[in-house]
């Protein structure tokens, strides 16, 4: 999965080298930048950094705060740019601690009567409150337009080192150049690696003699200096994971620190020592010990009457689910405890999944908790523990020698499902006794759908017939959880007809909506109306009208990161009309059959008539939840085929009729 990602360990022992100036000099932008009307290496741009430069080191000074320059040149080249002049600092803060922003400049230059201007920032800013762990501080430049050129500068303070300052290269916009310096003390050891699909333009590093001086104590510092140029602009398209695992990026990771007084603190820790923490954790570990006998009035007569154990697991999972309703907060530490989230009957991730790991062993089965990092926080660091990458928990259960994952914070999950946003490589099993270790994270079932529609085109131009809708898998959990959303299921029929514009729904019927282990079904009595541009010798239908793929999903010249979908997926659609005797259809669309490579999937799509019966059928299979940058190109062609084949129609007219042109 990572094999085009490059991670690079910058602990080289550095050489003795004078120091350098901080960056490119602010206030001296060019003429030739402000005349740039386009970005020559991306035609596309709405905005690039010319020139971006960041700086961080350790104070010597009060608690010791990480202290960060920044400085960054913007050229701005259409309208869809002017949002760049618009400055959103994230600030964090946790337990009392919080980071501050000073020494903010800016300035903006224009060209004007064919002199070059400059408009300073006033300096003012607001803070606009996100979460409980972090604010934005807010400011905008002045006198911003097509064609400006921009400067900001500003110092950054914070108290929290362990992720040193993380540097991005890359961004939304491309950068011509970017450039980040990183100095360290010699007695604090940081883990530091490179994510990239580009090269470093410079890789240097140097000592500087007796920079850190506290208490009494001195050491050296390395200065780290990395850059790179013309970095083009991240493109997000669908089916990708978290951002952060592709984008260009310095990362930092604190694993010791040597007091000048001769004491270390480790902070990158072993499995087995991170085991043992989280064992004792109280919010983790220490609930799974208090919470084994909270369910126990409310399960004693299952466990007594249930004497197969997959049974007993499925019947503590279902109540489980069905006993909390989730807050939608992520974690893999408990908020509230399990006791006080059983009380109120909602909690957290954790409050829930380890109320379901704690039921589940008191019922006498192995279970134990799963930590992981959901599809929109990031892949975890593997190597050694971080665990503040992890932001969820889910159950696991060997029975019978088939293993388990549960995820009890969703009421559409059956049993052994996790969720989408779960599906992101692997998780941490963290086992009552012996070593932690690494579970893959899979879909139990692919996505399926088959939709079977049949109609009798009537002499007055319309079509009457029915539909059936036949959902499993994770087409199913997401249809289910779609329907519960309504308040009624006539509410829902409703929306139904709306979206499909001319279809009037009669007599729609549900089954197992309730029941998680069978295919959701939906029939339905269905007519729609005819549209033929006031040419009542002629029908046109579109078949596609109950689901199709409106848009190529990937439309990048290249990607450089897999496409992943989750799950496999497949698409059954069938449609069959019958029509008068004194009708035909007109130039029927044609056949397509395309494959991906090494059975990745297939599109199959014909229509045929026989008779006074037209029959279309269109099947779409993708075999993997997971396809390769070098498959990109396939899979592009495959949606361009799929796309192209959802826009036919079929049209009918009565024969002998002149054949005019339907809009």
């Amino acid at each position: 999965m990572h094999k085009r990602l490059l991670f690079l360990f910058l602990l080289s022992i550095p050489v003795l080298v004078k120091a350098q100036d901080h960056g490119f000099k602010l206030g001296n932008t060019t003429l030739a930048e402000l005349q740039m009307t386009s970005y020559a290496l991306d035609s596309t741009a709405h905005a690039v950094v010319l020139n971006e430069f960041g700086d961080t080191w350790i104070s010597e000074e009060g608690d010791l705060d990480l202290k960060h320059d920044y400085k960054v040149r913007i050229k701005i080249l259409d309208k869809q740019g002017l949002d760049q002049a618009n400055f959103a600092i994230p600030v964090r803060k946790s337990g009392g601690k919080l980071e501050s922003i000073s020494q903010v400049e800016g300035i903006t230059f224009n060209i004007e009567n064919d002199r070059i201007t400059q408009t300073k920032f006033d300096g003012k800013t607001y803070t606009e409150t996100k979460s409980k762990y972090y604010d934005l501080i807010k400011f905008t430049l002045p006198n911003v337009k097509v064609g400006s050129v921009i400067e900001v500068k500003y110092q950054l303070q914070s108290p929290f080192k362990y992720n040193f300052r993380r540097w991005e290269f890359q961004s939304d916009i491309p950068k011509m150049y970017s450039e980040y310096w990183a100095k360290i003390p010699g007695n604090y050891t940081y883990n530091i690696t490179l994510t990239s699909f580009y090269p470093l333009v410079k890789k240097e590093s140097e000592l500087i003699k007796d920079c850190f001086s506290v208490g009494g104590g001195k050491a050296d510092c390395a200065r780290y200096k990395n850059a790179m140029k013309n970095v083009p602009a991240f493109i997000e398209e669908d089916y990708m994971t978290a951002r952060s695992n592709y984008l260009a990026a310095l990362n930092f990771e604190l694993a010791e620190v040597q007091s000048f007084n001769g004491t270390r603190t480790r902070y990158t820790k072993e499995w087995k020592d991170a085991d043992h923490e989280m064992r004792i954790e109280p919010k983790f570990g220490l609930q799974l010990k208090r919470g084994k006998e909270v369910f126990k009035e409310h399960l004693e007569n299952l466990l007594n009457t249930t004497p197969d154990t997959l049974q007993r697991a499925q019947g503590v999972y279902n109540f489980v689910k069905n006993w909390f309703r989730w807050n939608e907060v992520y974690g893999c530490f408990s908020e509230i405890g399990i006791k006080k989230a059983s009380d109120a009957k909602t909690g957290n991730v954790a409050d829930i999944n380890l109320a379901l790991t704690a039921a589940l062993q008191y019922a006498g089965l192995p279970a134990i908790p799963v930590i992981l990092s959901t599809r929109q926080n990031g892949y975890p660091i593997e190597v050694h523990p971080v665990i503040s990458d992890f932001n969820y928990v889910v159950a696991q259960v060997k029975i019978k020698n088939n293993v388990y994952q549960l995820d009890a914070t969703d009421p559409n999950l059956p049993f052994g499902m996790l969720p989408i946003h779960c599906l992101n490589g692997k998780g941490r099993a963290i086992p009552t006794k012996g070593d932690s270790y690494w579970t893959e994270l899979k879909p139990i079932d692919k996505r399926r759908q088959v939709s079977l529609l049949n109609l009798t085109l009537q002499p007055d131009g319309h079509f009457t017939g029915n539909l059936s809708l036949t959902a499993s898998g994770y087409e199913a959990m997401e249809n289910r959880k779609h329907i519960n959303a309504y308040s009624s299921q006539a509410e829902y029929t409703k929306e139904l007809g709306n979206k499909w514009h001319d279809a009037q729904i009669n007599q729609h019927t549900i089954q197992n909506l309730k029941d998680l282990d069978k295919p959701l079904i939906q029939a339905m009595d269905i007519e729609i109306s005819g549209f033929d541009n006031l040419n009542k010798n002629q029908f046109l239908l579109d078949p596609f009208f109950i689901d199709r793929w409106e848009k190529n999903p990937f439309t990048a010249a290249e990607r450089l990161y897999p496409v992943d979908l989750g799950t496999a997926m497949e698409q059954l659609f069938t449609l069959t009309i019958n029509y008068p005797q004194d009708f035909e259809t007109v130039n029927l669309p044609p056949a397509v059959a395309i494959t991906l490579p090494n059975n990745g999937g297939k599109f199959l799509f014909q229509a045929s008539n026989i008779g006074n019966r037209l029959s279309l059928s269109s099947l779409m299979v993708l075999n993997k939840p997971l396809y390769s940058p070098e498959e990109y190109h396939y899979l592009k062609e495959f949606f361009n085929k799929v796309v192209q084949a959802n826009q036919q129609q079929v049209l009918f007219q009565k024969k002998g009729a002149p054949t005019t042109s339907l809009k």
